[in-house]
């Protein structure tokens, strides 16, 4: 027994022996060591990139060459008015007139002057009983607004469809409503040429006079039926009021639809017939006929026999503004 417990006890220290002579294992080499020792192609190829951008150019946007011509955008009209040539700007419709500081409307039919609408009144009041057929006699002057009799105001020309344009204008207060509405009269190769239209023809609608395209040479006079004589009486209030049968002589602006200029897809309406418009002319000139002038020159129609401070039924306005 002792032999066997002998053999055991040395078996047991060989073995304890054998394991204490094994070599320890050794740690793997670090990530970073082989990094250092190796070349990264990546890196590589980056380094390059950057050597290659710092020697190229730097390429710049386009710009435009010092010496093209450049073309600035043109300038567009108000919405009301109509752009000519490019160049400038006319008012669509001819005027109507409204109180500068309200903006309240004012009477088609009356001088925009308080005083000498009152005086015009007053006469009228009188005349109307006593001059002209029966029927002539009978009819009524057309209100004067009682705002528009009580205080002075400043007229300022508006240019919208469907309304009974302004008569009993003179020059300097046609100038005037035009001035307060931020445009100016005419000359008289700016309205012709926005009449005669992009194709430049002798009325809006075309070279040749045709009855009716244009309110223009209707078949009766308003003084004519009022008064028994179309030569006399033409402050009277009541003249563009008047009917030829059934239907008004003067119309409302933009009624008559041939009768449009045109110009760039848009239209300027009634420069030929309905109302004479004051051009800027200080000896007087007012253009394009109203309806009941014998006339059929068109575009080329004017009056120059009267001054600059004339007014009757028949003279209007029709602004125009640089671009």
């Amino acid at each position: 027994m002792k032999s066997l417990a002998r053999m055991i006890l040395l078996g047991s220290m060989f073995l304890t022996a054998c394991d204490d002579a094994k070599p320890e294992t050794e740690p793997a080499p670090a990530a970073s060591s082989a990094s250092a020792s190796a070349p990264d192609p990546t890196a590589a190829s980056a380094s390059a990139s950057a050597s290659a951008s710092a020697s190229a150019p730097v390429a710049l946007p386009e710009q435009p060459d010092d010496f093209a011509l450049v073309e600035p955008a043109t300038p567009t009209c108000p919405p009301e008015m109509v752009r000519v040539k490019k160049s400038y700007c006319v008012d669509r419709y001819e005027a109507s007139l409204v109180d500068t500081e309200t903006g309240q409307d004012l009477s088609p039919y009356y001088v925009p002057s308080r005083k000498q609408a009152l005086s015009i009144q007053k006469l009228w009041e009188q005349e109307r009983l006593a001059v002209g057929p029966a029927e002539a006699r009978e009819m009524a002057l057309p209100p004067l607004p009682p705002w528009q009799s009580q205080r002075n105001f400043e007229p300022k020309a508006v240019s919208k469809k469907s309304r009974i344009p302004q008569g009993y204008l003179t020059g300097p207060l046609a100038a005037l409503a035009c001035k307060n509405a931020g445009k100016r009269l005419c000359s008289l190769s700016e309205w012709q040429t926005a009449c005669r239209g992009e194709d430049d023809r002798n009325f809006p609608y075309g070279d040749t006079y045709e009855q009716s395209k244009c309110n223009i040479f209707r078949e009766a006079h308003p003084a004519g039926l009022l008064h028994g004589n179309p030569s006399i009486g033409h402050s009277d209030p009541r003249l563009n009021t008047v009917k030829a049968g059934d239907k008004p002589l003067l119309r409302r602006t933009g009624e008559t639809r041939a009768c449009t200029s045109r110009w760039e897809g848009d239209g300027i309406a009634d420069m030929v017939g309905n109302i004479d418009e004051w051009i800027d002319d200080p000896e007087g000139t007012f253009v394009g006929g109203f309806y009941a002038r014998s006339k059929k020159d068109g575009c080329a129609s004017m009056v120059r026999a009267h001054p600059f401070d004339y007014f009757d039924y028949s003279t209007g306005v029709r602004c125009c503004k640089d671009l």
